[in-house]
């Protein structure tokens, strides 16, 4: 497979506050990453940075051997950077069906593909997004992500708060972009056996730098090894 993304020694941060220190990774095209840690250790962060929305002071970021960090937060989704934040910033005031339609790229991803994908979603085009659960607002964000038809799509927690049915169709929504339709992904999640299991490579960050890189099944078979990397400051 060819290589989608890869990120060379990146320092990044808000303002002065440097919190990614040397960050180096590489995905290929197809391939979902874990990205895994405790609480504060960059994640949110490394996602931000992908997007544009933080200050990067060193290093490269390239997709499909373009450079990425040369670009504008509102030129990488035209690049090909679907992202859904942890505040999923949808558009509160407008219906489910005009935050589709509203950010709507050409490409296989169109509103109609979303709604049969999501039928909460279907059932709910003309509400506003202030008037869906916390769960359908996730679902929608997703959406809205993916009708940009990106190359790399980003995850930030999706399956935060969510209770458990949402979060298993959730899930099995994420392993069908992934795994059936080929979309590269990246996902930080707190509950790693869940999105280990869906995954092709895993990474651990600790304090801003990648403390392990490699197979997801290797984390997910030896859970042992996973708890030892989740806790490596305490250490």
């Amino acid at each position: 497979m060819a290589e989608l993304l890869r990120v060379d020694g990146l320092s990044a941060g808000y303002g002065e506050a440097v919190i990614l220190h040397d960050v180096s990774l590489a995905l290929d095209e197809g391939e979902t990453l874990a990205l895994l840690g405790r609480n504060g250790t960059g994640k949110t962060t490394l996602m931000n940075t992908l997007a544009g929305a933080t200050r990067q002071h060193a290093g490269s970021i390239r997709l499909g051997g373009s450079p990425l960090h040369t670009l504008p937060a509102f030129r990488r989704a035209a690049a090909g950077i679907g992202w859904v934040p942890q505040e999923r910033n949808i558009f509160k005031s407008l219906t489910v069906h005009e935050n589709l339609t509203a950010v709507a790229r050409p490409g296989k991803w169109t509103p109609e593909r979303v709604y049969e994908m999501f039928g909460r979603l279907a059932e709910r085009k003309g509400n506003l997004g202030t008037q869906l659960s916390g769960g359908e607002q996730q679902m929608l964000a997703v959406g809205r992500a993916l009708v940009l038809n990106p190359r790399l799509l980003l995850l930030d927690e999706p399956l935060e708060g969510l209770a458990p049915i949402i979060v298993q169709e959730l899930l099995a929504a994420i392993r069908r972009i992934t795994r059936d339709e080929g979309l590269s992904a990246i996902i930080v999640e707190q509950h790693p056996q869940a999105i280990l299991a869906i995954s092709d490579r895993a990474a651990v960050l600790d304090r801003g730098t990648v403390v392990h890189a490699g197979a997801a099944a290797d984390l997910q078979d030896q859970p042992e090894l996973l708890d030892r990397l989740l806790g490596v400051a305490r250490a």
